[in-house]
């Protein structure tokens, strides 16, 4: 028994050292010539780093836009459900969306142009004055520029009876152009005339006039060029 383990031991021996003396002494510029173990080895750790390689660069990268469709699902799915109410609703839309044009349409009528402001300007005095009341000020302030339109502040004071300021705020309200009246304050005259009876209303009307095509593009290019300005910066 002890010479079989003996003779084991040093065959196992032996083959380490064969195995182990054929990596020792390789000419690395001559692969072809080495032996067949350091080939074998040179294979595998080959192979080994080129299926490590293709992992990192190509299964990885494949998972990581798998795992993003993935939490793209559910905002895909909410999309569509949502195309599709809005296409079996396709014609109510569409007529929804007519309505508002034509209902934008009339609004816009309501707005004067630039060339129409001294009438409407004398409109909201005519009014007054129809009604029997007495014009203590009427300031058009400073154009205030939106988008599509120009807001006009006009600083108001009125004094004449109850009824008839309540006239004039009516007219105001009807006049064929969009006027508001707004920071309204209603006191008693007698302040200034005693026993008068009257009241002294201080308000501020707002009318508003649409933008021709001059000063929407002239808006439009000023609005570019501060997106210019602030890229830059």
């Amino acid at each position: 028994m002890a010479t079989k383990a003996t003779t084991l031991n040093f065959d196992v021996s032996s083959f380490f050292d064969q195995a182990a003396g054929q990596f020792r002494g390789l000419n690395t510029a001559e692969p072809g010539q080495w032996p067949t173990l350091p080939k074998v080895a040179a294979f595998v750790g080959v192979a080994a780093a080129v299926l490590l390689a293709g992992w990192w660069f190509v299964v990885s990268a494949a998972a990581t836009e798998l795992d993003s469709a993935r939490a793209q699902e559910p905002t895909l799915k909410d999309t569509y459900r949502n195309r599709v109410a809005q296409a079996v609703n396709l014609a109510e839309l569409r007529k929804q969306k007519l309505q508002v044009e034509e209902y934008v349409t009339q609004l816009e009528k309501q707005l004067p142009g630039k060339a129409e402001m001294d009438a409407l300007l004398s409109d909201i005095n005519q009014a007054g004055l129809g009604r029997g009341l007495q014009f203590e000020l009427f300031r058009p302030g400073q154009q205030q520029v939106k988008d599509y339109y120009v807001e006009l502040p006009i600083a108001l004071r009125v004094t004449g009876r109850y009824h008839d300021i309540g006239a004039f705020a009516a007219d105001i309200a009807n006049l064929s152009r969009i006027v508001t009246l707004q920071n309204v304050s209603i006191v008693s005259a007698q302040r200034e005339a005693l026993g008068s009876g009257n009241l002294a209303m201080d308000a501020t009307a707002y009318t508003y006039r649409y933008l021709d095509k001059a000063e929407v593009d002239e808006q439009k290019a000023a609005a570019a060029a501060a997106k210019k300005t602030t890229r830059a910066k």
